[in-house]
């Protein structure tokens, strides 16, 4: 059941040892539950990982559980997108489940603690409220409302319930200990009032639950074994316990709460505020847009399932907050997509090769692998011609022995094709190269067999034939911030930091294969990195974006 072929992480091992002691194989039962405010992260990819591949790993059931205890932020768009990020990682639940399938049970649980007096309606405000919580060296001091009788209560309740109280001159706590220690313990509030229309319920109700009342009646509800939740509710632990303890009987199975640390992503910020407010501000386009860490905005730069569930793997779980260089999870799609992505040209800052003694009018067809790293991948034809377009930047006119591409005098070989000698420049009055005129050598063809074609040369060029090019709009993103942590700086805002060359558009022109390229199509654009097609992107005004280079050029500038 449990293969040791790596050492277990914390998790699994909590896990084990339940499994040696009072859980058997049938109680284990884990659940993702996100609340629909906002769109999926890096870091929630993560923890769908972790809940998903424990089921995996244990066959064992795993919910989606929605907690969709907040109206005022909460909307079927994130639910959806929600759901459609889990099913492209590859995972399936077991139960869709809804807190607010939950609320008249959570309710008459309420009503429950209120008889027993282990709740109570609280008429001071918010303000008075914290104040009155104490901190962390110093106890709290008791309402004046706690000691309000059993009947009391049950009709404030009751009138909260039917909306005949305005919001916020009422709140329902739980009677525990205004003198604990731990201050989450110090009469939490378990109901406010909220007259606002649910995305599922309508306006059935005028009061919802809280996120710490909600979330582990939720659990127990659903026969959770183990409700794995990150770092910052490790305090709020002890009220989880208290609160399914007081709706359980004698015996009955209770979920087990357990944290791990969040992992934050360098060069990002994943706070669901901060993202919404790029959003809002109109730094990026949208939630998908592919600069941002979210599941969507990933997927539509170019990264693959495969790539985000091994680097989740790679970064493993922990006990410990740390930041992760985003390096390495652009190593991860790096590494899937040199295995699976097509190998073609494009030519990102043209600059036309003139061949001067190849035929005018005269067109091959080249053939050039798909993969080399696939044997499986196969060949295709590309069209070569006597005016081609290379990179700027893979000429000089002048070159020191150091710089293996093209330069005056000097010999290359141009992929797939002939062996060319760069032999004079036409410019601009400005200066600008216009043209490179070149001669090549007819008998050096690749995979020819010739003696010409075997012949060493230092340098290989991508190319594009000018007359077959199909121009595309190439969108280079880019990280989009400039810094590693720019949420850490409490004296800036976050938003000074951004990187303004997160975004650069311009013009591509590709080889004519790419012509009926499909959305989310991905490529390795030979020599300058990985593209996909965006959603955006038409036959009649083709798009692509960049999803990562071929090399990791920050790590040059962070050193």
């Amino acid at each position: 059941m449990t293969e040791n072929k790596k050492s277990l992480n914390f998790i699994e091992q909590i896990i084990e040892e339940d499994l040696k002691t009072n859980y058997t194989q049938n109680d284990l039962k884990f659940r993702f539950p996100p609340e629909p405010n906002g769109y999926l992260h890096i870091g929630h990819a993560s923890s769908i990982c972790l809940n998903f591949g424990l089921g995996e790993k244990y066959n064992a059931p795993v919910n989606l559980r929605f907690d969709d205890t907040n109206p005022t932020k909460e909307e079927q768009e994130y639910v959806d997108a929600i759901k459609e990020d889990v099913l492209w990682l590859g995972y399936k639940w077991a139960e869709e489940c809804y807190a607010s399938d939950y609320f008249q049970q959570l309710y008459d649980w309420a009503v429950e603690l209120i008889k027993n007096d282990y709740a109570y309606v609280d008429s001071q405000t918010s303000a008075q409220i914290a104040e009155q919580k104490g901190t962390p060296t110093e106890a709290g001091k008791n309402s004046p409302y706690r000691n309000r009788s059993v009947a009391e209560n049950l009709d404030l309740f009751e009138k909260m319930k039917n909306g005949e109280t305005a919001e916020g001159v009422h709140v329902l706590r739980a009677k525990i200990d205004m003198t604990s220690p731990n201050m989450i313990m110090r009469d939490p509030v378990m109901y406010r009032s909220l007259h606002k229309k649910h995305h599922r319920t309508g306006n059935d109700w005028n009061i919802y639950p809280m996120y710490d009342w909600a979330h582990g009646e939720s659990d127990f509800i659903e026969r959770i074994s183990h409700s794995f939740c990150t770092l910052e509710f490790l305090p709020h632990r002890e009220l989880y316990n208290w609160f399914v303890e007081k709706v359980s009987k004698n015996g009955e199975f209770l979920p087990k709460q357990r944290e791990f640390a969040r992992r934050n992503l360098s060069h990002t910020v994943v706070s669901k505020r901060k993202l919404l407010q790029l959003v809002e501000q109109g730094i990026v386009k949208s939630w998908d847009d592919p600069r941002m860490p979210t599941i969507s905005g990933l997927r539509r730069r170019g990264y693959t399932p495969a790539s985000i569930r091994k680097f989740a793997d790679t970064i493993g779980i922990a006990k410990r907050e740390n930041v992760i260089d985003v390096s390495l999870l652009e190593f991860c799609i790096r590494e899937d997509l040199n295995k699976t992505a097509p190998r073609v040209m494009g030519i990102l800052d043209p600059v036309k090769l003139v061949i001067t003694n190849y035929e005018e009018g005269k067109e091959e067809w080249l053939e050039t692998e798909n993969n080399p790293e696939d044997e499986n991948a196969g060949t295709r034809e590309i069209p070569f011609s006597k005016e081609l377009y290379i990179e700027r930047e893979d000429f000089k006119e002048e070159a020191n022995r150091k710089f293996f591409r093209l330069s005056i005098g000097k010999e290359v070989r141009l992929k797939s094709a002939y062996i060319i000698q760069a032999n004079s420049v036409v410019k601009d009055e400005n200066g600008e190269i216009l043209e490179i005129h070149c001669t090549y050598d007819p008998k050096s063809k690749s995979g020819s067999g010739t003696e010409e074609s075997l012949r060493k040369v230092k340098g290989t060029l991508h190319w594009v034939s000018v007359p077959h090019a199909i121009e595309a709009e190439v969108r280079l993103y880019d990280r989009l911030f400039s810094v590693e942590s720019p949420d850490a700086d409490k004296e800036k805002d976050f938003l000074e930091f951004i990187n303004p060359e997160s975004l650069k558009v311009i013009t591509g022109y590709l080889e004519p294969s790419l012509k009926d390229a499909g959305v989310a199509d991905k490529f390795q654009f030979q020599r300058i990195g990985y593209f996909c097609v965006d959603k955006e992107s038409t036959p009649e005004n083709l798009i692509f974006n960049r999803t990562v280079t071929l090399r990791d050029s920050w790590g040059k500038i962070d050193q």
